[in-house]
């Protein structure tokens, strides 16, 4: 019996140069090569630049990629954090600056929870630097079998207080 292909949102973000990459845009480009050289690019966002959120420092660079893979959420939560690693990613800090974060925020399976990933994000609904590149692409994805991310992205604008 073949194994499923399995569609994943993956947000990916950087505020440090990289050694070879450069500015967190091209570290942002370099990774969306990479996600698709090891599982199959679907689509991905425009780069967008946003403001550090918490301690986080410089400013990011931020895009969203789909990518189909066989493998289930943990299996696949393994393999970006390889990518990450590669990249230079180190432990540290919560909020610190990093090379490159990759995180799995939808799925095609609706709901996914472990002890180590749940799936959507536990924080997708708060994230405008996810939620509108994400939009861009799949706008009307039910990622948690109800709402789509256009509508998580008008909710939160609704929320933010006007300037």
């Amino acid at each position: 019996m073949a194994q499923a292909t399995h569609l994943y949102a993956v947000a990916i973000g950087s505020n440090r140069r990289h050694v070879r990459y450069g500015r967190p845009s091209g570290v942002v480009e370099a990774a969306i090569a990479r996600l698709d050289a090891d599982f199959t690019l679907f689509d991905a966002s425009p780069i967008i630049l946003n403001k550090a959120v918490g301690g986080a420092g410089r400013d990011f660079a931020n895009a969203v990629a789909l990518v189909e893979s066989r493998l289930e959420p943990c299996e696949m939560l393994g393999a970006v954090k390889t990518i990450e690693r590669e990249f230079g990613r180190r432990p540290g800090r919560r909020w610190s600056a990093r090379v490159l974060d990759l995180d799995l925020v939808a799925w095609d399976g609706h709901r996914y929870h472990s002890r180590t990933l749940t799936i959507p994000h536990p924080r997708l609904d708060e994230r405008e630097f996810v939620l509108g590149p994400l939009a861009a692409i799949a706008p009307d994805w039910r990622i948690d079998g109800k709402k789509t991310p256009r509508q998580l992205a008008m909710r939160l604008g609704k929320r933010r207080p006007a300037r």
